[in-house]
């Protein structure tokens, strides 16, 4: 089964449940993946594979993210719970996110294979450290780490 398979089965359990927020992230998400399968489509002519649904469903996370943070500093809790709750639903299918002590290992790792050792190099350490960790952890949480690593040095 592939993983939008299992958002369109999701959709119809929350449909029969009356999970409204659920039925609204997953309803967004499974558009979202439509639009990109029809900008793919005209490219290579298929479905999007699981590593793309997941790609797609990053970019909604992210932008549930984005607006938690803005409905928080304008103090809208009403909208703030609903966009906690689609952000919940959504988390659900992505991968295990690795932890900040994780992400900071894979850091040295690659700190120490490229020899960087300053804030000049971040760009060719975030290069090579988003490729290995993609779709394991925040984008935003690994700068910060080889931000701190390498103003450290």
């Amino acid at each position: 089964m592939t993983l939008k398979t299992k958002l369109q089965d999701d959709l119809k359990a929350a449909m029969r449940s009356g999970d409204k927020r659920r039925l609204a992230a997953l309803r967004l998400t499974l558009s979202a993946i439509q639009i990109a399968e029809t900008a793919e489509t005209r490219a290579t002519r298929g479905d999007l594979t699981d590593e793309q649904v997941i790609a797609v469903i990053h970019t909604e996370v992210k932008r549930r993210r984005d607006t938690i943070a803005e409905l928080e500093q304008v103090g809208r809790p009403e909208l703030l719970a609903d966009e906690q709750a689609e952000l919940a639903a959504l988390l659900d299918y992505l991968p295990q996110q690795l932890s900040r002590d994780q992400v900071a290992e894979a850091a040295r790792a690659v700190i120490a294979e490229t020899g960087a050792a300053g804030p000049a190099q971040i760009g060719a350490v975030m290069k090579q450290l988003m490729a290995r960790l993609k779709g394991q952890a925040d984008g935003k949480l690994v700068n910060e780490v080889v931000r701190e690593l390498l103003t450290k040095r």
